[in-house]
């Protein structure tokens, strides 16, 4: 379906066209409608409509044949008197623009209420009417609509007012998604007049409207008016290569189509002879569209070294509607079957539409002679929605009513879930100049990726999201407890960026049970924020962080005492008996080895050293082992009874854990808490989001060093302790 621009609603009306549609056999002419329309409205007492009226309600009786035309007469006889006498740049009564509007919505197949409202869209911006005068003759729907679309006054916002004005639309199209779409008709007609704008303004709306207004069509599914949009935007920046484009199209039009055209009815014998009903029927490119198209084209040369040509296929797509949604695959079953389908170039679309529920079977065949066509496969519901997007979907249920469940309805028309997020963020973002950068920085990606959580739940995120955007999307707790992820079953870094159909697991920390704050995102996470929801929630914490434990002293200076206490730092310990007595030396000097540090009640092997005193590893030390082959005999040492006094026992100790600030102090802290010393630490650069700590501790007793390893193994992000040097380590 494609909206005729054609003349202002003073002369020819515009219409809409389905393209590749032939007119059945006696049906009336344009002319003989109408008049049959008139006489059809007086037999039945009807209230009758202005004549400037006639053409919009012929258009929406197609749509909505029990549309109450004498509200639409009313709003506009109160829009043409409220304008009176009030003309547009191109000298036009103004009454030709609300008309216009309305005529575009009614294209695209909008309700009653929504042309009403689009009537008397400038009024209270523009004339004496006020919101409360349109609320007494039409209704607070109606009004609400109105007031939506109604810009706020420069007096009052300076220049501030357009991005406040985007803010108030995009609030309240968060609760009636009709806003927008009368924005978007409004916009639509007035880059349709643009050429009547000073340049410097041309240049600007055209900015704002590549920059905003296209990607919220996009994001609404209303293509045909997206694709008009772009085509205006295209000639009005770029109108070199608008013209190039233009003269490119108008060549292939004169031209008879050799390629397409005949592949369309080959298909569509095919087709019938399998028994699938299906209308096959070739789209055209819009000027954008095709510029694209051969941008990509000449990104690189042919075979034989050249920039590549326009081919006859770069002009337009087939497009095969049908009844169900069976049909579909059996219709991409006789295109693979019958030509050779190229590899890389199949979406199905139906089975996992897009944000915007947009719904095909997108492929790609290579012809006999070596031509490549692009066919899209849909049902006559899937075309509607691809159209004309939340417009086909109807308009908003009231609060409370029961949406009759369609299954292509893949979520609230009223409320997608993309229009949620913004509205969450947005609300964080008082300055105009950083929601206007926000907004802008939101749409400008037009593509949206689903990723999967481990629990089933789906995400949809903008294309070049990270692992961050993925943990904020599950709630800003969530992001600030974040820790690390799993994506698709392994550990990856939380600057990883996701691809479309990925599993992904957020890692989180535990909070102790009587609260606490998590430790929240480091700095460094702004850079692999791509959402504006992610980056706000970053930027508030590390601008405001939450109240921190006091930090825990560790180390030899702060030895526990039996009470729980600390003794001062300067307080020696009372000297102990060794804890390891040497078989046939009794008294020698024992050192517990530093690279495995033994407590009991390991095995353990000593070897004499200097000075006559006695080494004791670990049983397999590797360092033992040297000394071993080295010639040192081993001698047989054992642990003095548990009730023999002893000195602390230290002992190393590995943690593996995911990186995430805090971790330090966490780790140090849980080790406090068992009454431990902590003598050294030390903490190797992180790897792939892994890290790891080693740390030598002091223990009050021997029996201390399993609760401190599950003490450890608690700390949120640690996965792993173990003693390093341990049999069979090295």
């Amino acid at each position: 379906m494609t909206i005729e621009a054609g003349q202002s609603l003073t002369g020819q009306p515009t219409t809409v066209r389905q393209a590749g549609a032939r007119r059945p056999l006696g049906e009336l002419g344009r002319a003989a409608l109408g008049r049959a329309g008139r006489a059809a409205l007086l037999a039945t007492g009807r209230p009758l409509v202005p004549d400037a009226l006639e053409p919009l309600v012929r258009v929406h009786r197609e749509h909505h044949p029990q549309g109450d035309l004498g509200l639409l007469a009313r709003a506009y006889r109160l829009a043409e008197a409220s304008h009176r006498g009030q003309k547009r740049k191109s000298g036009e009564p103004y009454i030709t623009h609300p008309l216009a509007v309305t005529m575009i919505l009614a294209q695209l197949g909008a309700g009653t209420t929504t042309l009403v409202a689009s009537l008397l869209h400038d009024t209270v911006e523009d004339t004496e009417l006020t919101l409360d005068q349109v609320g007494a003759g039409f209704g607070p729907e109606v009004a609400y609509l109105v007031d939506g679309v109604t810009k706020l006054e420069k007096v009052d916002f300076g220049a501030a007012a357009e991005a406040e004005t985007f803010r108030k639309m995009l609030v309240a199209t968060g609760d009636d998604v009709r806003v927008m779409v009368i924005k978007l008709a409004d916009r639509l007609h007035n880059m349709r007049t643009i050429r009547h704008m000073k340049p410097a303004s041309q240049v600007r709306i055209a900015k704002v409207t590549r920059d905003v207004l296209i990607p919220l069509a996009e994001r609404l599914g209303i293509q045909v008016l997206k694709a008009e949009l772009e085509d205006i935007v295209f000639a009005t920046l770029h109108p070199e290569e608008h013209a190039r484009t233009r003269a490119l199209m108008a060549g292939h039009e004169a031209e008879p189509d050799a390629l397409l055209e005949p592949f369309a009815r080959q298909l569509a014998r095919q087709l019938a002879e399998t028994g699938v009903a299906a209308e096959v029927t070739v789209r055209p490119r819009h000027c954008v569209s095709l510029h694209r198209a051969l941008l990509k084209r000449s990104g690189g040369p042919g075979p034989d070294g050249r920039p590549q040509e326009p081919r006859p296929a770069d002009f337009g797509r087939l497009l095969v509607v049908v009844e169900e949604n069976a049909d579909c695959y059996a219709v991409l079953g006789e295109l693979h079957t019958c030509w050779t389908p190229l590899p890389g170039e199949f979406k199905d679309f139906v089975a996992a539409p897009k944000f915007n529920l947009y719904q095909s079977l997108h492929t790609a065949v290579a012809l006999s002679g070596g031509a490549v066509v692009e066919v899209l496969v849909r049902t006559r519901r899937m075309h509607a929605v691809a159209e004309t997007g939340v417009v086909a979907l109807g308009d908003p249920s009231p609060a409370g009513a029961v949406q009759d469940a369609d299954e292509l309805d893949r979520t609230d028309p009223a409320r997608p879930g993309w229009l949620s997020r913004l509205l969450e963020w947005q609300q964080e973002t008082p300055d105009p100049d950083a929601f206007w950068s926000a907004l802008t920085a939101d749409l400008a990606g037009d593509r949206e990726i689903t990723v999967v959580t481990e629990s089933g739940e789906t995400l949809q995120l903008r294309a070049g999201a990270t692992c961050v955007d993925a943990a904020y999307l599950l709630g800003e707790d969530t992001g600030h407890r974040c820790i690390g992820v799993r994506v698709n079953g392994r550990l990856s870094a939380l600057s990883t960026v996701l691809e479309d159909g990925d599993l992904i697991a957020v890692l989180t920390e535990t909070l102790p049970a009587g609260g606490g704050q998590p430790s929240g995102p480091a700095p460094e996470w702004l850079a692999h924020a791509r959402t504006p929801a992610a980056r706000l929630a970053i930027e508030r914490w590390l601008a405001d962080p939450p109240a921190r434990l006091p930090a825990v002293r560790t180390g030899p200076a702060g030895r526990r005492t039996a009470q729980g206490g600390t003794a001062p730092a300067g307080t020696a310990p009372a000297r102990r008996a060794a804890p390891v007595a040497v078989t046939g030396r009794p008294g020698a000097t024992v050192r517990l080895a530093r690279c495995c540090t033994p407590v009991p009640p390991d095995e353990v092997s000593g070897y004499p050293i200097r000075g006559g005193a006695v080494a004791v590893h670990r049983t397999g030390c590797p360092a033992g082992e040297r000394m071993r082959a080295d010639g040192r005999a081993a001698l047989e040492v054992r642990w003095q009874p548990q009730d023999a006094p002893a000195p602390g026992h230290r002992a190393t100790l590995r943690a593996e854990a995911l990186n995430r600030p805090r971790l330090l102090a966490d780790l140090t802290a849980a080790i406090s808490a068992e009454g431990v010393g902590i003598v050294s630490a030390e903490v190797e650069p992180p790897q792939e989001s892994r890290v790891r700590h080693t740390y030598t501790v002091e223990l009050p007793e021997p029996g201390a060093l399993p609760g401190l390893m599950r003490a450890m193994l608690r700390v949120s992000g640690v996965y792993d302790v173990n003693r390093p040097h341990a049999p069979g380590l090295g």
